[in-house]
């Protein structure tokens, strides 16, 4: 845990992913009432975005902040200290009821590096984050069993296949990418490996998360991951047990 981070970032990173889900929940019984799924999801982007501004405005009114639905300030690259959030992380998911596999981020960027951060799956009523003393314990792996992939379950990417013929693993659908992150720190999976390109706010939170419970994070390459940077897009990023590292890096190289 970086010391860089109070107490009260990892409470409030929680907290906030938190209210936001709440939220979305609400927008979301909508689509149950008759609303079109695609006013529903412009609603919960909506929503959640403005909740997290004006909650961050409150209590951080000094940190800068990075926002998939907002506008991109650049005086963020001269804060010490950027909030990096997705207010709704699958948005396709959200609109799709009964599907659980879409969250909220919420992250604090210090020095490149998501030091604190919380991933809400608000359909699951879960709230995983790097607050002491609830960070998640990582469950362990079945002897024997073959690795299991987190891959999108309509975009797979090349990297996904490259792991199931090298480490003759399982490949295991489902939606947003801090869903995907999560089932590997939750134990429903092993490895989540994406090549295909995501913005800072996809993984800032999830990696955070992932890095406290102990889980590897980098690039596929095996260099660090870093964050508040000019170009938001981050080409790759890998989150996997620490058992399997060193296969997954031979296999990526």
């Amino acid at each position: 845990m970086s010391p860089s981070a109070t107490p009260a970032d990892h409470i409030d990173a929680a907290a906030l992913a938190a209210e936001a889900g709440t939220l979305l929940l609400g927008i979301r019984r909508g689509i149950a009432d008759g609303r079109s799924a695609g006013e529903i999801k412009d609603t919960g982007d909506k929503g959640a975005h403005e909740l997290l501004m004006r909650r961050l405005a409150q209590t951080h009114p000094d940190d800068a902040v990075l926002s998939e639905e907002g506008a991109d300030d650049p005086s963020r690259l001269t804060a010490t200290r950027t909030w990096i959030v997705d207010p709704l992380d699958g948005t396709r998911e959200f609109g799709e009821p009964p599907r659980v596999d879409w969250a909220v981020h919420v992250a604090l960027v210090i020095g490149e590096v998501a030091v604190a951060g919380a991933v809400a799956l608000p359909a699951r009523d879960m709230v995983l984050s790097t607050t002491p003393g609830r960070i998640p314990v990582m469950p362990p792996r079945p002897p024997g069993a073959a690795p299991r992939i987190a891959v999108s379950r309509t975009r797979p990417p090349p990297s996904a296949d490259l792991l199931v013929r090298a480490l003759d693993a399982e490949l295991v659908p489902m939606g947003s990418a801090g869903a995907k992150a999560m089932a590997v720190v939750l134990g429903d999976a092993d490895i989540y490996a994406h090549s295909g390109g995501q913005y800072e706010w996809d993984s800032a939170a999830p990696v955070a998360v992932a890095a406290a419970a102990g889980l590897h994070v980098s690039r596929l390459d095996g260099s660090p991951l870093r964050y508040n940077q000019p170009d938001p897009w981050l080409p790759d990023l890998l989150i996997c047990r620490p058992e399997l590292v060193d296969d997954v890096l031979a296999a990526l190289r």
